[in-house]
């Protein structure tokens, strides 16, 4: 019998990827935690979200490749129905769903770190996407590292620098998604 927080002999190598600003284009709600933050609007706009065919397109390439599909989101568990659905009908790939969990405020980082480790006891994460800088720094500062591979900073959010903030922001100060 192996230790409880040893990797299993037959790992399995997965991606990992962010849902908002990676595969859902939050654009069109973003204005509702920017100042006086909305939480309960913000989250039930996410059904209207649209695909970001760029971030689609690397989950397809990875499963594709064979890897395993992890979708590590800051989004409450609440929010479990809603995304699953939106996936089904935008075609993402099939995968793990990783949602915040409930009363969890920590900020993005601390959560998706914690998260990652868990995940990584598991299984080899090969592959890591996300849209905050701070997320992405710290998981390639991880020590022991978290990734196995490459760690992409996604870009491809429409909103430019001050919308991208706003939503950093919201991320790490509130604990929110």
């Amino acid at each position: 019998m192996s230790a409880p927080d040893a990797v299993p002999d037959e790992v399995v190598d997965v991606a990992v990827f962010d849902v908002d600003g990676v595969l859902a284009d939050v654009t069109h709600r973003r204005h509702l935690i920017e100042g006086r933050r909305r939480w309960p609007e913000f989250f039930s706009a996410a059904v209207d979200d649209t695909p970001l065919s760029t971030g689609i397109g690397l989950a397809r390439a990875a499963a594709q490749k064979g890897l395993q599909l992890v979708y590590l989101s800051g989004r409450p568990e609440h929010l479990r129905r809603v995304t699953v659905e939106w996936f089904e009908r935008h075609d993402v790939p099939p995968g793990d769903l990783l949602l915040r969990p409930h009363r969890d405020r920590s900020p993005a980082t601390d959560l998706k770190l914690r998260l990652l480790r868990q995940l990584s006891r598991e299984r080899r994460v090969v592959f890591f996407v996300d849209d905050d800088t701070e997320v992405v720094d710290a998981v390639r500062a991880a020590e022991p590292p978290i990734v196995h591979g490459e760690c992409v900073l996604a870009g491809w959010q429409p909103g430019g620098a001050r919308a991208r903030r706003a939503m950093r922001r919201a991320q790490q100060d509130a604990g929110g998604t």
